[in-house]
């Protein structure tokens, strides 16, 4: 069973220890700078260690965009001794879910690395879509929720 749980004071060292294969360092920031940006930004970041029968396999943080105004998927990772297990996918439905109710959004943003073909794969997935937007070497991606795979 896959779910997710707030950060605290008892699993947010275990958090910090999570790691990321060394081809994917690039592509995801450390949960200490994620962390550490949902600290600054406490009133829109919303982050989430994501457990696998009771164990810690990694973390998920959304957001409210203000200066664009919209919901975002801004930081996701499963460790590297948990990946290729389907962990990622219900993670990110869980936290799409978790916007919906909490939010009632209609449409969550995200973005990934031109060359993280991984990522892009995982989120088209779930029915997320490229926009046209490129920043630097980021390619904008919108879930339309309503239009979200069903995949449970």
């Amino acid at each position: 069973m896959v779910e997710l749980r707030e950060i605290t004071k008892e699993n947010y060292e275990e958090c910090l220890n999570l790691n990321i294969a060394d081809s994917q360092k690039n592509f995801v920031s450390s949960t200490v700078h994620s962390l550490a940006q949902a600290w600054v930004y406490h009133d829109t970041a919303f982050p989430f260690a994501i457990y696998a029968n009771n164990t810690m396999v990694g973390f998920i943080m959304l957001g409210y965009y203000e200066s664009k105004g919209y919901y975002t998927l801004w930081k996701f990772m499963i460790d590297e001794k948990y990946q290729n297990k389907g962990y990622g996918k219900k993670a990110l439905k869980l936290g799409i879910d978790y916007l919906v109710n909490r939010f009632k959004v209609k449409e969550v943003y995200t973005a990934y690395y031109a060359t993280n073909r991984i990522a892009r794969e995982l989120y088209a997935s779930i029915g997320f879509c490229e926009t046209g937007e490129i920043v630097g070497n980021e390619i904008g991606m919108k879930l339309i929720v309503s239009k979200m795979n069903d995949f449970s």
